[in-house]
C-alpha cells in the first residue's frame, strides 16, 4: 500500500485529507510540526504533502532538511500563492506545488503523477558523458564514481531530455510532462531546475557542455 506522509498544522485539514486518502487505499501518517515530519518521513513513506506555515520549522527548512538525505516525492500544499513563494519550494527541492484551497481531485493526480515519476523503467538503456553517467534504468546518476542525488522531479526533467538526445524538446512539452497541462505557462519552473541539474552535473555550470538552453523555446541534452 502507498504511503503518504501529510504535515499540516490545520487539525480539521490534516484529518480531512487522512480521511479522504484512506478512502482510496493509501496508508496515510499525519504530522502537526516540522519535526515530527522530519522524523516520520525517515520510516519511508512514498510520499511527503507539505504545508509551508508550520508552528516550529518553516516548510521551506523541511524541505532542505528532506532534500539533504532523500530523493522522497515532496508535494507542497499551502496558502502562500505568489509566484516568488513558489520558485523558494522548487528551488529547496520540493517536486510540485499546489495552492490551498484546492481540490482533491487535483491533489490525487498530483500524487499519481509524483509516483509514476519516481517508478524505474527497467528497460532504459545507460547513457554516459564525459563528466557523468545516467542509468535511467536504475534512476541513477553517478559523476567521478560517486552518486548524484537527484530530486524526483530533477530527474524526471533529465529522463525527458536523455531520452530525446540532441533533439530540442519545448517549454510546452516538459511543463506538460512534468506538471501537467495546466502548467504550460510557467518555464520559470524549468529555469529552476535547469539551474539545479547543471550545478550538479556540469563541471561549468555558467557555461554548459551538455544540458543546453535553446533561448525561448526549450532545452536539448548533448552526449
Amino acid at each position: 500500500m502507498t504511503r503518504i506522509l501529510v504535515v499540516d498544522d490545520d487539525v480539521t485539514l490534516l484529518r480531512a485529507l487522512t480521511i479522504n486518502l484512506r478512502a482510496r487505499h493509501f496508508d496515510v501518517d499525519g504530522a502537526r510540526t516540522g519535526a515530527d515530519a522530519l522524523r516520520l518521513a525517515a520510516t519511508g513513506p512514498d510520499v511527503v504533502v507539505l504545508d509551508l506555515g508550520l508552528p516550529d520549522l518553516d516548510g521551506i527548512d523541511v524541505v532542505r532538511g528532506l532534500r539533504g538525505w532523500s530523493t522522497i516525492p515532496i508535494i507542497v500544499l499551502s496558502a502562500r500563492d505568489s509566484e516568488s513563494a513558489k520558485v523558494d519550494a522548487l528551488d529547496a527541492g520540493a517536486d510540485d506545488y499546489i495552492t490551498k484551497p484546492f481540490g482533491m481531485d487535483e491533489l490525487l493526480a498530483r500524487i499519481r503523477a509524483a509516483l509514476r515519476r519516481a517508478a524505474p523503467d527497467l528497460s532504459a538503456p545507460v547513457v554516459v558523458t564525459d563528466m557523468f553517467t545516467v542509468d535511467l534504468a536504475a534512476h541513477r546518476v553517478t559523476r567521478d564514481g560517486a552518486d548524484v542525488r537527484l530530486t524526483p522531479t530533477e530527474w524526471h526533467f533529465l529522463d525527458i531530455l536523455v531520452r530525446n538526445s540532441g533533439k530540442l524538446v519545448g517549454h510546452q512539452k516538459l511543463l506538460t510532462e512534468i506538471w501537467g497541462p495546466a502548467y504550460v505557462d510557467q518555464a520559470n519552473y524549468l529555469r529552476v531546475y535547469i539551474a539545479q541539474l547543471r550545478r550538479k552535473l556540469e563541471s561549468e555550470p555558467s557555461s554548459p557542455a551538455h544540458l543546453l538552453t535553446e533561448p525561448g523555446i526549450g532545452y536539448r541534452f548533448v552526449p
